[in-house]
């Protein structure tokens, strides 16, 4: 299913990262401390809703990419929206856009309105210069589903599949990671890992998996504990949050 953990150090750890504030409390304030965090540590990109856009491009000028969500959470809104939305996101500066796909029509493998789902959003994206990235949410998949979403993703001109919304029932597993990678790595596309990634060894799985980009919003922890001597680092997945901890929801 994987290969052995690469030791990435934490430059590399740092580039591969989509530094992730999705919460719907977040503030102004948040996202700048989001936007500080990311030029300080050299996170490869920041992911946030569609309104924090211009603030995080103009925090950033240009030292890391702004990621914004799509058609987020849910996946349930018609493919005008979503590229409306995109188009929006793209002219306020994001780089990147990651759409929810229609779950149900996927669940249903109505390959037409998933056709036409996902499209909507590439052509927006390509129009405009940016990568699109697909999310899946697989927690509400069988692997079918899964093989089928990535298929579909290809077809329509997406740069990457990716495993979860961090609001699902589940985030990412190296088995996903693994499927998702076999099945779109032919293609060219490539695999973003997220939910539940909190560790520095979390984020080694994923990559020996196949992924090659993470969204975490545990980002500045992984890379303390990937710094730190190895009797002070984390082994193995994180605890599950408390009742009552939050976070940043990693997509």
């Amino acid at each position: 299913m994987s290969g052995s953990r690469p030791e990435l150090p934490g430059t590399a750890l740092a580039a591969l990262i989509d530094h992730t504030l999705l919460r719907p409390d977040a503030t102004a304030g948040d996202i700048r401390r989001l936007c500080d965090e990311a030029r300080e540590h050299r996170f490869f990109a920041v992911c946030v809703n569609p309104v924090w856009v211009p603030l995080a491009r103009d925090a950033l000028s240009g030292t890391a990419r702004v990621c914004a969500v799509v058609g987020f959470p849910l996946g349930a809104s018609p493919p005008e929206s979503k590229a409306f939305e995109a188009r929006g996101a793209i002219a306020a500066g994001a780089g990147e856009i990651d759409m929810v796909l229609h779950i149900g029509a996927l669940k249903e493998r109505d390959e037409g309105a998933l056709l036409g789902d996902i499209e909507a959003v590439t052509g927006a994206c390509r129009a405009g210069g940016a990568l699109c990235k697909v999310i899946l949410e697989t927690a509400l998949l069988d692997d079918d589903e899964k093989r089928l979403g990535c298929r579909l993703a290809c077809r329509a001109g997406a740069h990457f599949v990716k495993t979860s919304t961090g609001f699902g029932p589940g985030g990412a597993t190296e088995a996903d990671v693994a499927l998702l990678a076999a099945e779109v790595r032919g293609a060219g596309l490539g695999v973003k890992a997220s939910g539940g990634i909190r560790t520095a060894d979390d984020v080694r799985r994923m990559v020996a998996a196949g992924a090659t980009r993470i969204g975490t919003s545990s980002g500045v922890r992984i890379l303390a504990e990937a710094a730190a001597p190895p009797e002070g680092r984390t082994t193995g997945r994180a605890r599950p949050l408390a009742a009552g901890e939050r976070e940043g929801r990693s997509t």
